[in-house]
C-alpha cells in the first residue's frame, strides 16, 4: 500500500504545481510553438518543411533560389477590389512565372493569397484562398506540374504591404515562392542542389519567335 503524503508534502506538492503553472503562462509564445515557425506563418506545415530543409541540408539552396525567382521574374500580381480575376498584366507575369518554373523541374512552389484591410477576416480568408487559387490554376493552364505546386494558402489581411483601413491594390495580391525541392527526382536524389540553383534561366524563351523568314532586315540608314 503507498502511504498517504502528510499535509506538509501535499502542501509542498501544490506549490511545485502551480509554479510550473505561473512559468508555463509566463513563457514567450515561441516555447509553445514549433521550431521554424517564425520562417513562414502560412500554415503550419510551413515550419515543419522548414525544419526538414534544414536537416537535410537544402534550406540555403532553397533561399538562393528564392532569391532568383524573385529577382529574375515578377512574383507577386495584383487584383482589383473583392476580384480574384486575373487581368492582362497579372496573366503577362503569370507567363514568364511558368517559363521559369518549366525550366526548374526539381523545384516546388507555394502561392499565397493576400488581401487589403477592408472587409472582415472570414471573408478575406476565403477571398485570399480564390486568389491563390486563380493563380494556380493559370500556371497549370501554361504546363507547370499540379503536383508541383504545394500549397494554396490565404494569409488574408494579416500581412498587408501598406497598412491601411482603405483599400489599396498592392495588398490585393497573390506571391508565388519556392518552397522546396522534388524528392524523387533524380538530381534531387543524387544531391545535385548546387546544378539545380546555377542551371541558366533561358530568358529568351519568353520572347516571341521571329517570323518564318527569320529577323526582318534592318531599316536603312538615314
Amino acid at each position: 500500500m503507498i502511504p498517504r503524503p502528510s499535509r506538509a508534502g501535499r502542501r509542498s506538492l501544490v506549490a511545485a504545481v502551480a509554479a510550473l503553472l505561473a512559468l508555463a503562462a509566463c513563457a514567450p509564445e515561441d516555447a509553445t510553438r514549433e521550431a521554424g515557425w517564425q520562417i513562414d506563418e502560412g500554415a503550419f506545415g510551413n515550419p515543419t518543411m522548414n525544419n526538414l530543409l534544414v536537416l537535410s541540408g537544402q534550406r540555403p539552396f532553397v533561399l538562393d533560389l528564392s532569391r532568383r525567382f524573385a529577382a529574375e521574374v515578377p512574383a507577386t500580381v495584383t487584383f482589383e477590389f473583392n476580384s480574384a480575376a486575373l487581368d492582362a498584366a497579372a496573366r503577362a507575369a503569370l507567363d514568364r512565372q511558368a517559363s521559369w518554373i518549366r525550366q526548374f523541374p526539381e523545384v516546388r512552389f507555394s502561392v499565397y493569397g493576400h488581401t487589403d484591410l477592408v472587409g472582415s477576416e472570414g471573408y478575406n480568408r476565403a477571398l485570399g484562398q480564390r486568389r491563390a487559387n486563380a493563380v494556380v490554376n493559370y500556371l497549370v493552364s501554361r504546363g507547370v506540374e499540379r503536383a508541383r505546386l504545394d500549397a494554396l494558402v490565404s494569409l488574408g489581411k494579416t500581412q498587408p504591404v501598406v497598412a491601411t483601413p482603405l483599400p489599396e491594390r498592392v495588398n490585393r495580391r497573390a506571391v508565388t515562392e519556392v518552397s522546396g525541392f522534388v524528392q524523387r527526382h533524380p538530381t534531387v536524389l543524387n544531391g545535385k542542389y548546387a546544378e539545380i540553383v546555377f542551371r541558366e534561366y533561358i530568358a529568351s524563351a519568353q520572347q516571341p519567335h521571329p517570323p518564318l523568314g527569320g529577323y526582318p532586315p534592318p531599316a536603312p540608314a538615314d
